[in-house]
């Protein structure tokens, strides 16, 4: 009887080794296991820097001198913005379709025209960052009625080589009352944009969904979502209601990176309506308004980076004089903005020493190369 019993010990020590060997072997598997990078998206602790978004504010060609490649160290990439929606007007501008690509255009916005950038040696080993709205207009995209648009896009695209370039379709979709794009016919124009693009042999873009952050549950934003095979990156801006920001942790879920595409100095009027999206004045130039800036923007701005290091993977400076543009001049969040960096030493020397941080990326002969890593 004592043979058996302890037998019968030896046998259960065995199997409990064993066991402990293979959850062992296991959870070795599982640490080890890389995370998925997705396209273009940079190793983990680096992030994409941009800059836009009209020709003025990003400078860097002959006729617009001033902008923040004249003052800073040029970035990783820049903004431009563009739209399918033929026949609308904008502040007197009548919409031809993919305005502010091959020609000057102006619609309401400043000047934007992308191929002068393109054509500048101050831009080479720079990626591009392409706002597409369409608004008004989801269903004649869904439909097939502007897939002639959709080409001419693919044509760009195309004839930018290497290039890498983020297509951010129907940015801040649910951004209401100034978006106000119908679910199901954007979704599925989304879809049908990056179908063309890709029929078309489209390999140098990542396709970004976009959203405001702070108009938008997770629960809303996953009714939105076009699926994990149309987007590569998800988008957010980053303005005076940041701290209502949910894509970061919806990203998480969906195991995709998040670029900050649009983010400039705004701060919330503590005596207006906190639901009109009023700020304060804001004027690089002042140097008391600077300094709030940079504590009530700036600072919270590099915190959300960094708490958020393991999604946030690019970001979009928009270095632009707000109120100088018809668009923005009645604009209750926009109207009394100046965010032109180099109009403040004190701001300017700050981003510079924030910015000269090494996992923030730049322009270099080496960028291309290494964002096609994850393609």
């Amino acid at each position: 009887m004592k043979r058996y019993i302890a037998y019968l010990y030896m046998l259960i020590v065995l199997f409990a080794c064993d066991v402990k060997k293979n959850t062992i072997a296991s959870t070795s598997v599982n640490a080890v296991q890389p995370k998925k990078l997705q396209k273009f998206e940079p190793s983990d602790g680096k992030v994409l820097l941009f800059v836009g978004q009209e020709l003025e504010a990003v400078g860097g060609v002959k006729e617009f001198n001033d902008g923040y490649l004249d003052h800073f160290q040029r970035p990783a990439g820049w903004t431009t913005y563009t739209s399918i929606n033929p026949g609308d007007t904008s502040f007197g501008f009548i919409n031809k379709g993919l305005d502010g690509i091959w020609t000057t255009a102006d619609w309401g916005d400043n000047d934007y025209n992308a191929s002068l950038q393109i054509a500048s040696t101050n831009f080479s080993n720079m990626a591009l960052a392409i706002g597409l709205s369409f608004v008004n207009h989801e269903e004649k995209i869904s439909d097939g009625t502007h897939d002639s648009y959709i080409n001419k896009l693919a044509d760009f695209l195309l004839s930018l080589g290497k290039r890498p370039v983020f297509l951010r379709i129907a940015y801040e979709y649910d951004g209401e009352p100034w978006n106000h794009y119908d679910q199901k016919s954007t979704i599925a124009a989304y879809k049908r944009i990056v179908d063309i693009l890709r029929a078309r042999g489209v390999t140098n873009t990542a396709y970004v969904w976009q959203d405001t952050g702070f108009m938008f549950s997770e629960r809303q934003l996953e009714e939105w979502y076009p699926g994990d095979d149309y987007v590569d990156w998800l988008g957010v801006s980053f303005f005076n209601y940041h701290h209502k920001i949910e894509t970061f942790a919806f990203a998480r879920k969906k195991g995709k990176p998040v670029f900050i595409a649009e983010a400039t100095p705004t701060i919330t009027d503590p005596k207006a309506n906190p639901n009109s999206g009023t700020t304060l004045e804001t004027k690089l130039s002042n140097p008391i308004q600077a300094e709030q800036a940079w504590n009530e923007w700036f600072i919270p701005f590099f915190d959300a980076i960094e708490k958020n290091k393991d999604v946030v993977k690019a970001i979009s400076y928009i270095n632009c004089h707000w109120d100088s543009h018809p668009m923005w001049i009645d604009n209750p969040t926009f109207k009394g903005i100046d965010a032109r960096l180099y109009l403040s030493d004190e701001v300017s020397k700050r981003w510079i020493e924030k910015t000269s941080n090494p996992k923030f990326i730049k322009s270099s002969p080496r960028l291309y190369n290494d964002l096609y890593k994850n393609k």
